[in-house]
């Protein structure tokens, strides 16, 4: 569980009072929420909520408006001196693993079928959640907040944990929330990628040799050198450091990552998955062949600049 008591001299110490100077700013900068979020860019409704002091930015999000209201720096400071997490709960068999994210020096995760919570955005959070129970014991924004308070180290300093990420592509493909929601995901994952602590790579369907596994699992090593191995069944983690498990999680894993995309090429699929969920309700399967066939035209004509080239007929399109 990740907290942080509040240093002598805070100024702030909640998102409230950050959404309130933010919206001053903006409001003596002559910018409406639609105007400020147009030019971040991000949705009108994200700006709306970091105001309202119920959505944490991100950190380049702060750097951003920082620049856009010019205001000296003045809020990303403000934003490293607020405890963004004050309490959170974790679930009783979830917290374990949340104790280790707060300390670890290094994960590693492969993700099947969802992204990895260290990963998810607000809403993709949100969205999961709401599939698994209803909210009506009043829980579900406290859910949310444990989650997010988990990634506070790796996504928002890039002096953080190594974070490195393995994905099938049905983790950009199954549509969770809808649309919108799974554009933002994939924002976040191609911003999160640039990230020099964090390194995500991409399963592609098209890699048939490859027997994936059939289950998420995280590699985890602590401050002290040790290394855990955890996974998920439906309400339950498991840890384990016995040598001969670790062993053959390593060599799976191994094999994953080295039969991935580059992390250039995982982030051009991701970025054709993000302009096929800004267009369409649902990714078309043509347009997941035609960027496969453009990553395989664009490591083909890196391979011809090193050889000789070879003419012949060329198709009409």
């Amino acid at each position: 569980m990740l907290k942080r008591k509040p240093e002598a001299g805070d100024l702030a110490t909640s998102a409230d009072t950050f959404g309130e100077l933010l919206k001053d700013l903006r409001d003596t900068a002559g910018m409406s929420q639609a105007k400020l979020a147009a030019q971040i860019p991000c949705d009108r409704s994200q700006i709306a909520r970091i105001e309202a002091g119920t959505r944490v930015p991100q950190k380049n999000l702060v750097e951003t408006c920082d620049e856009l209201l010019e205001t000296g720096g003045l809020l990303i400071r403000l934003w490293r001196r607020i405890n963004w997490y004050p309490v959170v709960e974790h679930p009783d068999w979830f917290k374990r693993r949340a104790a280790m994210d707060a300390e670890a020096v290094a994960v590693r995760e492969y993700g099947t079928q969802v992204i990895p919570g260290l990963l998810q955005t607000e809403e993709y959070i949100r969205t999961l959640f709401s599939l698994a129970a209803s909210d009506e014991d009043g829980n579900l924004n406290e859910r949310v907040k444990a989650r997010l308070s988990r990634q506070h180290r790796y996504l928002n300093d890039p002096e953080g944990p190594l974070l490195v990420v393995v994905l099938d592509e049905s983790c950009i493909r199954r549509v969770v929330g809808g649309p919108a929601v799974m554009r933002d995901q994939c924002e976040r994952l191609l911003t999160a990628g640039k990230q020099p602590n964090i390194r995500i790579q991409v399963v592609p369907f098209t890699e048939s040799a490859l027997t994936p596994a059939t289950r998420p699992m995280s590699l985890i090593t602590l401050p002290d050198g040790e290394d855990w191995v955890y996974s998920e069944s439906l309400d339950r983690g498991h840890f384990t450091d016995d040598p001969k498990v670790l062993a053959r999680h390593s060599r799976t894993y191994d094999v994953l990552r080295a039969d991935a995309l580059s992390a250039s090429n995982s982030a051009a699929l991701i970025s054709e998955a993000m302009e096929g969920y800004g267009h369409h309700e649902h990714p078309r399967p043509e347009r997941r062949k035609m960027g496969q066939k453009q990553l395989q035209r664009q490591q083909r004509r890196k391979l011809r600049r090193g050889g000789p080239r070879l003419h012949g007929h060329r198709p009409r399109s």
